[in-house]
Protein backbone atom coordinates (compact mmCIF):
# COMPACT_ATOMS: atom_id res chain seq x y z
CA UNK A 1 0.00 0.00 0.00
CA UNK A 2 1.20 3.28 -1.01
CA UNK A 3 1.24 6.05 1.50
CA UNK A 4 2.08 9.50 1.96
CA UNK A 5 2.63 11.25 5.11
CA UNK A 6 1.23 14.70 6.28
CA UNK A 7 3.08 15.83 9.25
CA UNK A 8 7.09 15.54 10.25
CA UNK A 9 6.84 14.72 14.18
CA UNK A 10 7.94 12.21 16.65
CA UNK A 11 4.36 10.56 16.40
CA UNK A 12 4.77 10.35 12.53
CA UNK A 13 8.07 8.60 12.93
CA UNK A 14 6.40 5.97 15.36
CA UNK A 15 3.75 5.25 12.68
CA UNK A 16 5.87 4.55 10.06
CA UNK A 17 8.37 2.44 11.96
CA UNK A 18 5.14 0.29 12.75
CA UNK A 19 3.45 0.50 9.66
CA UNK A 20 6.80 -0.89 8.06
CA UNK A 21 6.33 -4.09 10.50
CA UNK A 22 3.16 -4.87 8.60
CA UNK A 23 5.10 -5.42 5.56
CA UNK A 24 2.70 -3.97 4.14
CA UNK A 25 3.49 -0.18 3.78
CA UNK A 26 5.73 1.48 1.04
CA UNK A 27 6.44 5.32 2.21
CA UNK A 28 6.16 6.89 -1.15
CA UNK A 29 6.05 10.50 -0.11
CA UNK A 30 6.33 13.23 2.73
CA UNK A 31 4.38 16.67 2.78
CA UNK A 32 6.33 19.43 4.58
CA UNK A 33 6.04 23.26 4.04
CA UNK A 34 9.61 23.30 4.48
CA UNK A 35 11.88 21.61 1.31
CA UNK A 36 14.71 21.08 3.66
CA UNK A 37 12.65 19.43 6.47
CA UNK A 38 10.99 17.41 4.49
CA UNK A 39 13.95 15.84 2.80
CA UNK A 40 16.25 15.21 6.31
CA UNK A 41 12.74 13.40 7.30
CA UNK A 42 12.62 11.55 4.11
CA UNK A 43 16.47 10.56 4.48
CA UNK A 44 15.43 8.58 7.57
CA UNK A 45 13.17 6.01 5.60
CA UNK A 46 14.92 5.54 2.34
CA UNK A 47 14.38 9.10 0.94
CA UNK A 48 10.72 8.83 -0.59
CA UNK A 49 9.84 11.70 -2.62
CA UNK A 50 9.09 15.42 -1.09
CA UNK A 51 5.89 17.25 -1.88
CA UNK A 52 6.00 21.27 -0.39
CA UNK A 53 2.70 21.71 -2.33
CA UNK A 54 -0.49 19.59 -0.88
CA UNK A 55 -2.13 20.10 -3.92
CA UNK A 56 0.52 18.70 -6.20
CA UNK A 57 0.63 15.30 -3.72
CA UNK A 58 -2.93 15.02 -3.78
CA UNK A 59 -3.03 15.01 -7.45
CA UNK A 60 0.06 11.78 -7.59
CA UNK A 61 -1.10 8.71 -9.08
CA UNK A 62 1.83 7.08 -6.91
CA UNK A 63 -0.09 7.54 -4.05
CA UNK A 64 -3.07 5.20 -2.68
CA UNK A 65 -3.60 6.48 0.99
CA UNK A 66 -2.66 9.25 3.56
CA UNK A 67 -1.64 9.30 6.90
CA UNK A 68 -2.04 12.84 8.19
CA UNK A 69 -0.50 14.17 11.56
CA UNK A 70 -0.68 17.30 11.21
CA UNK A 71 -2.12 20.11 13.70
CA UNK A 72 -5.58 19.31 14.69
CA UNK A 73 -7.14 22.81 12.95
CA UNK A 74 -5.54 21.60 9.57
CA UNK A 75 -7.36 17.91 9.75
CA UNK A 76 -10.35 18.51 7.95
CA UNK A 77 -9.13 20.79 5.30
CA UNK A 78 -6.50 18.36 4.30
CA UNK A 79 -8.44 15.14 4.48
CA UNK A 80 -11.05 16.67 2.13
CA UNK A 81 -8.64 17.58 -0.06
CA UNK A 82 -7.12 14.03 -0.14
CA UNK A 83 -10.31 12.18 -0.55
CA UNK A 84 -11.38 14.68 -3.10
CA UNK A 85 -8.32 13.21 -5.03
CA UNK A 86 -9.07 9.85 -4.03
CA UNK A 87 -6.98 8.94 -1.53
CA UNK A 88 -7.51 6.78 1.56
CA UNK A 89 -7.07 8.60 4.84
CA UNK A 90 -5.88 7.91 7.98
CA UNK A 91 -6.41 11.12 10.56
CA UNK A 92 -4.69 11.28 13.86
CA UNK A 93 -7.05 11.88 16.55
CA UNK A 94 -8.66 13.82 17.05
CA UNK A 95 -10.63 13.31 13.75
CA UNK A 96 -10.91 17.46 13.71
CA UNK A 97 -11.55 20.07 15.33
CA UNK A 98 -15.04 19.82 16.37
CA UNK A 99 -18.63 17.93 15.22
CA UNK A 100 -19.21 20.41 12.28
CA UNK A 101 -15.84 19.29 10.29
CA UNK A 102 -16.00 15.30 11.40
CA UNK A 103 -19.22 15.33 9.20
CA UNK A 104 -17.74 17.04 6.35
CA UNK A 105 -15.06 14.30 6.43
CA UNK A 106 -17.39 11.74 6.20
CA UNK A 107 -19.57 13.29 3.48
CA UNK A 108 -16.51 13.71 1.82
CA UNK A 109 -15.52 10.16 2.12
CA UNK A 110 -18.90 9.03 0.87
CA UNK A 111 -18.97 10.78 -2.08
CA UNK A 112 -15.41 10.06 -3.68
CA UNK A 113 -16.00 6.15 -2.28
CA UNK A 114 -12.67 6.29 0.00
CA UNK A 115 -11.43 5.20 3.18
CA UNK A 116 -11.21 7.18 6.08
CA UNK A 117 -10.61 6.15 9.73
CA UNK A 118 -9.31 7.70 13.00
CA UNK A 119 -6.33 6.80 13.77
CA UNK A 120 -7.39 6.31 17.60
CA UNK A 121 -5.20 2.82 18.76
CA UNK A 122 -6.12 1.40 21.64
CA UNK A 123 -9.29 0.71 20.50
CA UNK A 124 -7.94 -1.53 17.99
CA UNK A 125 -5.07 -3.05 19.93
CA UNK A 126 -5.53 -6.56 21.22
CA UNK A 127 -6.25 -5.62 24.99
CA UNK A 128 -9.17 -3.44 23.91
CA UNK A 129 -10.86 -6.23 22.42
CA UNK A 130 -9.89 -8.61 25.62
CA UNK A 131 -12.63 -5.49 27.51
CA UNK A 132 -14.87 -5.79 25.01
CA UNK A 133 -15.04 -9.54 24.95
CA UNK A 134 -15.06 -9.94 28.93
CA UNK A 135 -17.58 -7.15 30.15
CA UNK A 136 -20.58 -9.56 30.44
CA UNK A 137 -18.51 -11.35 33.42
CA UNK A 138 -18.65 -8.00 35.33
CA UNK A 139 -22.34 -8.30 35.37
CA UNK A 140 -24.82 -4.46 34.83
CA UNK A 141 -21.80 -1.40 34.49
CA UNK A 142 -22.88 0.82 36.52
CA UNK A 143 -19.57 3.19 36.26
CA UNK A 144 -17.07 4.01 33.65
CA UNK A 145 -13.85 5.55 35.36
CA UNK A 146 -10.75 6.66 33.17
CA UNK A 147 -8.01 8.93 34.07
CA UNK A 148 -5.08 9.61 31.63
CA UNK A 149 -2.70 12.81 33.41
CA UNK A 150 0.58 13.11 31.85
CA UNK A 151 2.69 16.34 32.42
CA UNK A 152 4.21 17.66 29.35
CA UNK A 153 7.55 18.58 28.59
CA UNK A 154 6.29 21.41 26.52
CA UNK A 155 4.63 22.96 29.56
CA UNK A 156 7.90 23.59 31.48
CA UNK A 157 8.66 25.51 27.93
CA UNK A 158 4.99 27.16 28.57
CA UNK A 159 6.01 28.27 32.31
CA UNK A 160 8.99 30.10 30.73
CA UNK A 161 6.86 32.03 28.32
CA UNK A 162 6.77 29.86 25.00
CA UNK A 163 4.12 28.81 23.90
CA UNK A 164 4.12 25.71 21.95
CA UNK A 165 1.67 24.33 19.78
CA UNK A 166 0.48 21.90 22.21
CA UNK A 167 -1.10 24.73 24.20
CA UNK A 168 -1.96 26.90 21.20
CA UNK A 169 -5.93 27.21 20.47
CA UNK A 170 -4.91 28.37 17.23
CA UNK A 171 -4.16 24.95 16.11
CA UNK A 172 -7.32 23.55 18.41
CA UNK A 173 -5.19 22.13 20.74
CA UNK A 174 -5.07 21.48 24.70
CA UNK A 175 -5.82 18.98 27.07
CA UNK A 176 -8.73 17.46 26.42
CA UNK A 177 -8.19 17.31 22.34
CA UNK A 178 -4.24 15.70 23.30
CA UNK A 179 -5.64 13.64 26.17
CA UNK A 180 -8.92 13.38 27.39
CA UNK A 181 -9.95 11.59 23.94
CA UNK A 182 -7.89 8.65 25.03
CA UNK A 183 -11.04 8.36 27.78
CA UNK A 184 -13.82 9.44 26.27
CA UNK A 185 -13.58 7.36 22.95
CA UNK A 186 -13.16 4.21 24.54
CA UNK A 187 -16.20 5.08 26.59
CA UNK A 188 -18.05 5.83 23.80
CA UNK A 189 -16.70 2.35 21.86
CA UNK A 190 -18.27 0.20 24.42
CA UNK A 191 -21.18 1.96 26.02
CA UNK A 192 -22.24 4.42 23.23
CA UNK A 193 -22.96 8.20 23.65
CA UNK A 194 -23.50 9.48 26.70
CA UNK A 195 -27.20 11.40 27.47
CA UNK A 196 -25.12 14.13 29.46
CA UNK A 197 -22.25 16.18 29.83
CA UNK A 198 -20.62 18.26 32.46
CA UNK A 199 -17.41 19.51 32.22
CA UNK A 200 -14.96 21.79 34.26
CA UNK A 201 -11.69 22.60 33.33
CA UNK A 202 -8.53 24.42 34.35
CA UNK A 203 -7.76 27.34 31.98
CA UNK A 204 -4.04 28.65 30.75
CA UNK A 205 -3.34 31.89 29.64
CA UNK A 206 -2.93 30.38 26.29
CA UNK A 207 -6.54 29.85 26.43
CA UNK A 208 -6.70 26.73 25.73
CA UNK A 209 -7.39 23.47 29.13
CA UNK A 210 -3.89 22.47 30.99
CA UNK A 211 -6.40 19.66 32.46
CA UNK A 212 -9.96 19.07 33.11
CA UNK A 213 -13.12 16.99 34.59
CA UNK A 214 -15.79 14.98 32.53
CA UNK A 215 -18.97 13.70 33.92
CA UNK A 216 -21.25 11.81 31.64
CA UNK A 217 -24.61 10.13 32.38
CA UNK A 218 -26.23 7.19 30.90
CA UNK A 219 -29.92 5.69 31.30
CA UNK A 220 -27.87 3.49 34.30
CA UNK A 221 -24.51 4.11 34.61
CA UNK A 222 -22.31 6.67 35.07
CA UNK A 223 -18.61 8.30 33.89
CA UNK A 224 -16.15 9.77 34.87
CA UNK A 225 -13.36 11.12 33.49
CA UNK A 226 -10.10 12.82 34.24
CA UNK A 227 -7.04 14.11 32.11
CA UNK A 228 -4.61 16.36 32.52
CA UNK A 229 -0.73 18.05 30.52
CA UNK A 230 -0.02 19.94 33.78
CA UNK A 231 0.54 17.03 36.55
CA UNK A 232 0.47 13.68 36.44
CA UNK A 233 -1.60 10.41 37.49
CA UNK A 234 -0.83 6.77 37.57
CA UNK A 235 -4.55 5.69 38.39
CA UNK A 236 -5.51 3.04 36.32
CA UNK A 237 -9.20 2.79 34.40
CA UNK A 238 -11.85 0.90 35.86
CA UNK A 239 -15.43 -0.26 34.74
CA UNK A 240 -17.28 -1.62 36.79
CA UNK A 241 -20.05 -3.74 37.28
CA UNK A 242 -22.27 -5.60 40.07
CA UNK A 243 -20.08 -8.18 39.67
CA UNK A 244 -17.19 -7.02 39.30
CA UNK A 245 -14.18 -4.68 37.61
CA UNK A 246 -12.25 -4.51 34.62
CA UNK A 247 -8.90 -2.76 35.62
CA UNK A 248 -6.65 -1.58 32.96
CA UNK A 249 -3.49 -0.38 33.42
CA UNK A 250 -3.56 2.41 30.87
CA UNK A 251 -6.37 3.37 28.57
CA UNK A 252 -4.21 5.19 26.21
CA UNK A 253 -2.56 1.69 25.16
CA UNK A 254 -3.79 -0.75 27.53
CA UNK A 255 -1.13 -3.65 28.24
CA UNK A 256 -2.50 -5.56 30.96
CA UNK A 257 -6.26 -6.10 31.60
CA UNK A 258 -7.85 -8.22 34.72
CA UNK A 259 -11.20 -8.56 36.14
CA UNK A 260 -10.91 -8.10 39.73
CA UNK A 261 -14.40 -10.33 41.33
CA UNK A 262 -16.55 -9.11 44.34
CA UNK A 263 -15.88 -12.82 46.05
CA UNK A 264 -11.76 -11.77 45.88
CA UNK A 265 -11.17 -13.62 42.64
CA UNK A 266 -8.86 -12.05 39.97
CA UNK A 267 -8.87 -13.35 36.48
CA UNK A 268 -6.36 -12.35 34.30
CA UNK A 269 -7.83 -11.30 31.00
CA UNK A 270 -4.36 -9.57 29.23
CA UNK A 271 -3.94 -11.01 25.67
CA UNK A 272 -0.65 -11.27 23.20
CA UNK A 273 -0.01 -7.71 22.02
CA UNK A 274 3.76 -8.00 20.64
CA UNK A 275 3.92 -5.13 18.43
CA UNK A 276 4.34 -1.34 19.13
CA UNK A 277 1.04 0.03 19.93
CA UNK A 278 0.48 2.00 16.13
CA UNK A 279 1.32 -1.25 14.46
CA UNK A 280 -2.50 -2.40 15.02
CA UNK A 281 -4.18 0.86 13.56
CA UNK A 282 -1.82 0.53 10.77
CA UNK A 283 -3.06 -3.00 10.12
CA UNK A 284 -6.64 -2.72 10.61
CA UNK A 285 -6.39 0.40 7.83
CA UNK A 286 -4.74 -1.65 5.34
CA UNK A 287 -6.64 -4.35 5.43
CA UNK A 288 -9.90 -2.50 5.45
CA UNK A 289 -8.58 -0.95 1.91
CA UNK A 290 -7.43 -4.30 0.65
CA UNK A 291 -10.95 -6.17 1.34
CA UNK A 292 -12.83 -3.18 0.00
CA UNK A 293 -14.25 -1.49 3.07
CA UNK A 294 -15.03 1.92 3.64
CA UNK A 295 -15.11 1.98 6.83
CA UNK A 296 -14.04 0.63 10.11
CA UNK A 297 -16.39 -1.04 12.40
CA UNK A 298 -14.17 -0.51 15.79
CA UNK A 299 -13.22 3.63 15.26
CA UNK A 300 -16.55 4.03 12.94
CA UNK A 301 -17.72 7.36 11.40
CA UNK A 302 -20.42 7.38 13.70
CA UNK A 303 -17.78 6.88 16.92
CA UNK A 304 -16.18 9.22 15.73
CA UNK A 305 -19.03 12.04 15.46
CA UNK A 306 -20.72 10.88 19.04
CA UNK A 307 -17.00 11.69 20.62
CA UNK A 308 -16.27 15.03 18.27
CA UNK A 309 -19.96 16.49 19.27
CA UNK A 310 -19.35 15.24 23.27
CA UNK A 311 -16.03 16.97 23.15
CA UNK A 312 -17.10 20.14 21.41
CA UNK A 313 -19.93 20.37 24.22
CA UNK A 314 -17.48 19.44 27.10
CA UNK A 315 -14.87 22.73 25.79
CA UNK A 316 -17.97 25.11 25.36
CA UNK A 317 -18.92 24.07 29.37
CA UNK A 318 -15.76 25.74 30.23
CA UNK A 319 -15.18 28.02 27.56
CA UNK A 320 -12.84 26.61 25.39
CA UNK A 321 -13.45 28.09 21.92
CA UNK A 322 -11.46 27.58 19.06
CA UNK A 323 -11.80 29.83 15.21
CA UNK A 324 -13.15 27.08 13.01
CA UNK A 325 -16.41 27.27 15.63
CA UNK A 326 -17.42 29.81 14.55
CA UNK A 327 -17.20 29.05 10.94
Amino acid sequence: MRFAIIGTNWITERFIQSALETEQFVLTAVYSRSEEKGKDFAAKFGDPRVFTDLAEMASSPEIDAVYIASPNSLHAEQAILMMDHGKHVLCEKPMASNAAEVRRMIEAAGRNDVLLMEALKSTLMPNFRAIHDNLYKIGRVRRYFSSYCQYSSRYDAFKQGKVLNAFNPDFSNGALMDLGIYCIYPMVTLFGKPEEVQASAIMLSSGVDGEGSVMVRYPDMDGVIMYSKITDSYLPTEIQGENGTIVVDRINQPYEVKIMYRDGTTEEITRSQPQESMYYEALEFIELIKNGCRESDINTHARSLAVAELMEEARHQFGLRYASDEA
